[in-house]
């Protein structure tokens, strides 16, 4: 693999990574959320992540582990193994809390509004792993074009996943501006895991089936024990199940489409 295939590959998943920073975007024109809003998009955030988990994480963790271990049982073992891997974690997660790091010294106290939307931004980066990765091993597969399809195709699903972090940090009381770097930042590890997809690219197709079904089963526990619970917490459940309902259509029609 020469370097310039590399290089490609890096920088093809560093512009998918960067669409979750464009996505936050229309976030620095508004000025406040009321709780009403910051619910629909709490539910929007929540559908992104559903749909996400399936069409973009699990369904192609399937193929992909079907390809590596030729059984289509073998396949659906080692994603189910990674999906609970990756929900084991994230428990851990929630439970030791090593999270609180990120806001020491902004609030008094670990806040559990806090720490719902740090497990959200933890998720939501894990599960650019993952993407980045798929991005490196198309560069990586000797197929260009794969590999640019697949980086514009993440990039655009990565814009709705940006204006979800930024807005629950806002909700945080972060700075808009703030916020949208940080939001920027989650999608800005998808380089790591495109170098290396693109470097060892039958490597990486062994560990795809895993990466995918670790970031599903993150993003599910996220979305059972944290989101969901949050939109109904305020009495405003209704426009938070709307929020996930048009949340998931939209991913799920980019995810379908750009196939």
């Amino acid at each position: 693999m020469d370097w310039s295939t590399i290089l490609i590959g890096v920088g093809g998943s560093a512009a998918a990574g960067a669409a979750t920073g464009l996505g936050a975007l229309p976030l620095l024109a508004v000025r406040g959320l009321s709780d009403k809003v910051q619910t629909t998009l709490l539910g929007f955030a929540a559908g992104v992540m559903l749909a996400a988990s399936f069409f973009s994480l699990i369904i192609p963790g399937l193929e992909e582990g079907e390809k590596v271990l030729h059984s289509r049982p073998l396949a659906a073992l080692v994603v189910i193994a990674a999906i609970l891997l990756g929900a084991g974690a994230l428990w851990a997660i929630d439970r030791y809390a090593p999270h609180e790091h990120f806001i020491a010294g902004r609030q008094g106290k670990m806040t559990a509004q806090v720490r719902r939307i740090w497990l959200f931004v933890i998720a939501i980066t894990l599960h650019n792993v993952p993407e980045g990765l798929a991005v490196g091993v198309g560069f990586g597969s000797g197929d260009p074009t794969r590999g640019w399809t697949l980086a514009l195709a993440i990039g655009l699903q990565n814009m709705p996943e940006g204006l979800a972090v930024a807005a629950s940090l806002v909700a945080l009381g972060y700075g808009r501006l703030v916020a949208c770097l940080l939001a920027l930042a989650t999608g800005m590890v998808e380089p790591i895991g495109g170098f290396i997809g693109v470097a060892a690219a039958s490597a990486g197709q062994f560990m795809l089936p895993w990466g995918l079904g670790f970031a599903a089963g993150a993003m599910l526990f996220v979305i059972s024990h944290e989101i969901i619970p949050e939109t109904h917490r305020k009495g405003h459940q209704h426009v938070g199940t709307a929020g996930l309902m048009v949340g998931l259509s939209v991913m799920m029609f980019l995810d379908v489409t750009l196939q």
